[in-house]
């Protein structure tokens, strides 16, 4: 039996936890307890999440677990030295060390990231970098192995990670049941910037804010910096200017993001052909988008579509317990 401790403290997220049901039914798959959970906390006791739920767990002990996973908390929460003192000496003993969302801010101020590939939400990911720059952190990813460490992005990227996790303990077939058993993406495509493009773009003015809409209603157009800056009543260089200190991104580059957004979106729940979403959506050609969805979403316009259709599939089948 593989004993799978997470590692709790007060005000952690209780969607960290969402990624037991995985455990659980990979139990209720192979009909034996393969995976026994454990809570655990500084102390032991009751601990309090973030919703003012009370958890059970126990004190620290014998770190030489199976898997540790460190739940992530709704912002920034570094580990007390106690915390981070378990979380080192779990490293050399425990098969498996693990983060979910910001408990990667636990591991990296343990020092187990440094010189390690990571990732974590990417609301934080550029202040993880920051505080800790020997992490080579990897920001549109849904989860990363590099060695014995995991990490994973946001609290539902729990999920994919330890279906990985099952799938790397007990097989493909396992790991797809269980996948079915949860409604979710066995293998979910892409990473993390199809879920935080757009919402980086948050203008301060209204100026941006209407270049921003209008570029939204106009995609086939050429969108070009004299265009939206027409459109928002400023000459090219202060809308340049203006856009990139508002948004953080290029006027290119935001509209690339927003033709993503709307392609993407087509080529998962429409039939259009794919000349006609590129065509459709501003990009001209099928190859120009090709491109820029292998450089967002690390997958060709053809496997958006291909997962979409087999998570459909698998909603619509009802799951065996």
């Amino acid at each position: 039996m593989q004993q799978i401790g997470f590692l709790l403290y007060p005000g952690f997220q209780i969607m960290s936890l969402a990624a037991v049901s995985a455990f659980e039914f990979a139990n209720i798959e192979l009909e034996e307890k393969v995976y026994d959970i454990r809570y655990l906390s500084e102390n032991g006791g009751p601990i309090t999440n973030s919703l003012g739920m009370v958890m059970e767990t126990e004190a620290f002990g014998d770190p030489a677990l199976d898997t540790l996973i460190v739940a992530g908390a709704p912002g920034i929460r570094l580990p007390n030295a106690v915390e981070a003192a378990f979380i080192r000496a779990a490293l050399p003993v425990a098969r498996r060390l693990a983060s979910i969302c910001t408990g990667a801010f636990f591991l990296a101020e343990a020092g187990v990231l440094d010189g390690r590939r990571a990732t974590t939400h990417w609301y934080v990911s550029r202040e993880l970098q920051s505080r800790y720059p020997r992490v080579k952190m990897e920001e549109d990813r849904i989860f990363i192995i590099d060695g014995s460490v995991w990490t994973s992005a946001g609290m539902t990227a729990g999920i994919d990670l330890a279906l990985a996790m099952v799938e790397k303990d007990h097989g493909f077939e396992v790991a797809r049941a269980v996948a079915r058993m949860l409604v979710v993406y066995h293998r979910r495509a892409g990473g993390q910037s199809q879920f935080s493009a757009l919402l980086e773009l948050e203008p301060k003015s209204d100026r941006i804010q209407k270049a921003l809409a209008y570029a939204r209603s106009n995609l086939k157009a050429a969108l070009s910096v004299e265009e939206l800056a027409e459109a928002s009543h400023l000459s090219p260089r202060q809308f340049s200017r203006a856009f990139r200190a508002e948004t953080g991104q290029s006027p290119a580059k935001a509209v690339e993001n927003l033709r993503l957004e709307a392609a993407r979106l087509m080529m998962e729940q429409g039939r259009h052909p794919i000349d006609v979403v590129a065509r459709e959506t501003g990009f001209a050609d099928r190859e120009r988008m090709r491109r820029a969805f292998l450089r967002a979403f690390g997958q060709p316009p053809q496997a958006i579509r291909r997962a979409a259709l087999q998570e459909l599939q698998m909603r619509c089948t009802r799951p065996t317990a």
